[in-house]
C-alpha cells in the first residue's frame, strides 16, 4: 500500500505487481496471480483525472537453461492469467531464444554486472518486429557507483541496436522509486533522445500492456489509418466550374 501511494504521488497512472520466479531455486511453481482488489480495497485516484490508478499483474521468469523456456511454450492456465509476461535471460543463447521464439511481452536486461555477450542486431530487430520491448532496471544506478557504471555501459550497448524500444523498472522499495520525468532524464544518460526517453515511461509501457492483452485474447489487432490524399488527386476531385472560378 505504501509503494502504491508513492507511485500515485509521483505521477504514475498504472503499476504492475511483479511475481518473480528464478529456476535456480527449488520448488518454483507458477501460481495464480493475486487479485489487486484483495490487496488494495480502495485504489487512489490519479492526479488530474477522475480515474483510479490501474494495477496489473506481471510474471518475470529468470531463465539460465534452455529447458526453462519450455514452460513458456506450454499452454499453462496460470501463465495466461498474468497481464504482462517478462523473461530474464542469463546467456546469449537464451537472449536469442527470447527475442525470436518466446511468446513474451518484455525481455529484461541485466545491469548489475558486465554482460558476457554483445547485443546482436538480428535478434533485437526480430523482437522489435514481434512487438517485444526491452526493460532496464534503473535502481542499481542510484544505489552504487560501480553498478551505475555497468548500468550506463549496458544501456548504451543496447540503445545502439534497439532503436529506443525500451521501458524502465524500479525495485520494490518506495525510497528508490523515481517519477516519470526523473526516469526520462536518466534515459538521456543511457543514450536515448528526449522523445525516446519520454516514450520509455509512457507510450512504450502502454504498448507493452496492449501486447499483453492481445497475447491473452487474440493473435493481433487491426486498426485503420486515413490515407493522406495527394495534390494531384485533390486537383482532379475539384469540378471544372470551380477550377475556372479559382483561376479567374
Amino acid at each position: 500500500q505504501n509503494i502504491l501511494t508513492v507511485c500515485f504521488s509521483v505521477g504514475y497512472s498504472a503499476v504492475a505487481l511483479n511475481h518473480v520466479i528464478d529456476f535456480k531455486e527449488k520448488k518454483q511453481e507458477i501460481i495464480k496471480p493475486v487479485s489487486p482488489s484483495e490487496l488494495f480495497p480502495s485504489l487512489p485516484i490519479v492526479q488530474g483525472t477522475s480515474k483510479r490508478i490501474k494495477v496489473l499483474t506481471r510474471l518475470t521468469l529468470v531463465v539460465s537453461d534452455p529447458s526453462h523456456c519450455n514452460l513458456l511454450r506450454s499452454t499453462s492456465a496460470n501463465i495466461r492469467l498474468y497481464d504482462i509476461i517478462a523473461v530474464f535471460p542469463k546467456t546469449e543463447k537464451l537472449f536469442h531464444i527470447a527475442c525470436t521464439t518466446l511468446d513474451v511481452d518484455l525481455v529484461c536486461i541485466n545491469v548489475t554486472e558486465k554482460l558476457p555477450f554483445y547485443f546482436r542486431r538480428p535478434p533485437v530487430n526480430m523482437a522489435i518486429d514481434r512487438g517485444i520491448y526491452f526493460e532496464l532496471l534503473y535502481t542499481p544506478a542510484i544505489k552504487d557507483s560501480t553498478m551505475r557504471r555497468y548500468t550506463i555501459s549496458n544501456a548504451i550497448s543496447l540503445m545502439q541496436v534497439c532503436k529506443g524500444k525500451v521501458s524502465s523498472q524500479s525495485e520494490n522499495k518506495a525510497l528508490e522509486l523515481r517519477g516519470p520525468y526523473d526516469v526520462a532524464n536518466l534515459g538521456l544518460l543511457f543514450g536515448l533522445s528526449e522523445s525516446e526517453a519520454k516514450a520509455a515511461v509512457s507510450t512504450n509501457c502502454r504498448a507493452t500492456m496492449l501486447h499483453g492483452e492481445t497475447r491473452k485474447s487474440a493473435c493481433g489487432v487491426v486498426y485503420t489509418v486515413k490515407k493522406p490524399r495527394k495534390v494531384e488527386e485533390e486537383e482532379t476531385a475539384v469540378p471544372a466550374c470551380k477550377k475556372a472560378k479559382t483561376q479567374a
